[in-house]
């Protein structure tokens, strides 16, 4: 199944919200231009990008939430791939960018804003399997780039 990128989000001074780039270098070491004030919790080779499904923040937007793409720290928003496809393991790829689902990125009260009651337990995969943003390390080095084409590598 095919999708497409439908935002970057890159902050060249840490913290949320990340704002909208057309295009965003990644790396083994992550995203140019972004950075994170946590390294402890975030970034690193197996925490290099950060992925959200548009499924998820559309379902969190219809429960009366105020986030948006890059409010909560991700770097890369999908379209068109069913929430449900993302697990750890999983190789997304572009032209140029392959990337491995290393883990589920566990919320913080850094993103409560984006949440109503600043409930950001909302994006919990422990309380709500799927639920989340993934973390992924760089399998292959490139740029990406928004609307284009992205999928998941087919499964042995």
């Amino acid at each position: 199944m095919k999708g497409s990128i439908l935002g970057l989000f890159a902050s060249p001074e840490g913290g949320v919200p990340k704002p909208y780039v057309e295009t965003l270098e990644v790396t083994s070491n992550g995203c140019i231009g972004d950075r994170q004030n946590d390294l402890r919790h975030h970034g690193g080779p197996k925490r290099a990008v950060c992925i959200m499904s548009s499924d998820v923040l559309s379902r969190l937007q219809n429960e009366g939430h105020p986030i948006e793409g890059g409010t909560t720290g991700e770097n890369l928003l999908i379209e068109g791939i069913p929430w449900t496809m993302f697990e750890v393991g999983r190789v997304l790829v572009t032209d140029s960018v392959k990337l491995r689902i290393t883990s589920d990125a566990p919320p913080c009260k850094t993103i409560k804003a984006s949440f109503s009651n600043g409930k950001f337990n909302a994006l919990s995969h422990k309380k709500l399997p799927q639920k989340t943003r993934w973390y992924a390390e760089v399998l292959q080095e490139g740029r990406l780039t928004c609307g284009e084409a992205i999928h998941f590598e087919a499964i042995n």
